[in-house]
């Protein structure tokens, strides 16, 4: 079986509701159509509302479940609570959220503004917060052993430059993953866990970190072991495992999908692929000539 084909062949999330962030495009459409397309009834909410009526149309209509789209910001918990509100009236019980909502753009870290960084923090990491706390207070209310995916990166452990206002937020958005997994899984069953996504292109992020003036410089796949990119059926597979009674067991656990690129870029001698055979040859005369 070819890795862009779905994991799961029946529709295990029937009966289920599933609200996910940021669902009207990239990751987080290819998610609202797997999830759909295992029996789940999905809500997706973003700021743009034409989008997400357009989205919830298209998904709905080709898997015959219902997919409702509520337009909010991330960053209103008023809003956020409208957004529980409206899926329960459609939906009667939501069982799952996955916080994808985010934020991001590439530039050295002194010409940002403290807006800068409001605006990036303020959707990825305060947006998490709001609906994690909404749903989560929700699920306990009504003893529901919920489940929360939140989509971060490997750069919440390791830093990154250029893009500073993301790495603190997502990982700030992995320190509320693990310690809810371990204070809400203890009391009320609801499970926390995260994905950390390599290169997945999809043309809002792309063009924004990846513009083609970059892409001429560098190739992203260059970075990563398998040479390639992820496909976003692989991240929807994932994330329908990870949110699945498959993986019940599984509480406060990061699962990275990059092909290895963060372990290629952070080993202190993986630079030395680029040593041809011959010089590896003379490197093991030297060797022999020392002894």
């Amino acid at each position: 079986m070819d890795y862009n084909q779905p994991m799961f062949d029946r529709p295990v999330f029937e009966g289920k509701t599933i609200l996910i962030t940021g669902g009207g495009s990239g990751l987080g459409k290819a998610m609202c159509a797997y999830f759909s397309q295992l029996g789940a009834k999905v809500i997706i909410t973003s700021r743009r509302e034409e989008l997400l009526n357009e989205v919830a149309e298209e998904i709905s209509a080709a898997t015959g479940y219902p997919v409702y789209g509520i337009p909010s910001d991330v960053r209103d918990a008023r809003a956020v609570s409208e957004v529980l509100k409206q899926a329960l009236e459609f939906c009667g019980q939501v069982d799952g959220l996955i916080n994808n909502a985010a934020g991001n753009f590439v530039s050295p870290t002194e010409r940002l503004s403290s807006r800068a960084f409001e605006a990036v923090i303020g959707i990825v990491l305060q947006g998490t917060i709001n609906y994690t706390l909404e749903l989560g207070k929700y699920w306990i209310s009504n003893k529901i052993p919920g489940t929360v995916l939140n989509i971060i990166t490997t750069y919440a452990w390791t830093g990154t430059g250029y893009t500073v206002p993301s790495a603190c937020a997502k990982a700030g958005v992995l320190a509320l993953t693990r310690s809810l997994a371990v204070e809400w899984g203890r009391k009320y069953g609801i499970r926390l866990n995260a994905i950390a996504p390599g290169p997945f292109p999809t043309k809002g992020a792309w063009d924004r970190l990846f513009p083609e003036s970059l892409r001429s410089m560098f190739d992203p796949s260059e970075r990563i072991p398998l040479q390639r990119v992820g496909d976003k059926q692989e991240l929807a597979n994932l994330a329908a495992y990870l949110m699945s009674e498959y993986a019940a067991y599984i509480n406060g656990e990061v699962v990275t999908i990059d092909g290895g690129e963060w372990l290629e870029n952070g080993g202190q001698f993986n630079d030395f692929r680029h040593i041809s055979d011959d010089m590896w040859d003379q490197l093991k005369d030297m060797h022999r000539g020392k002894s």
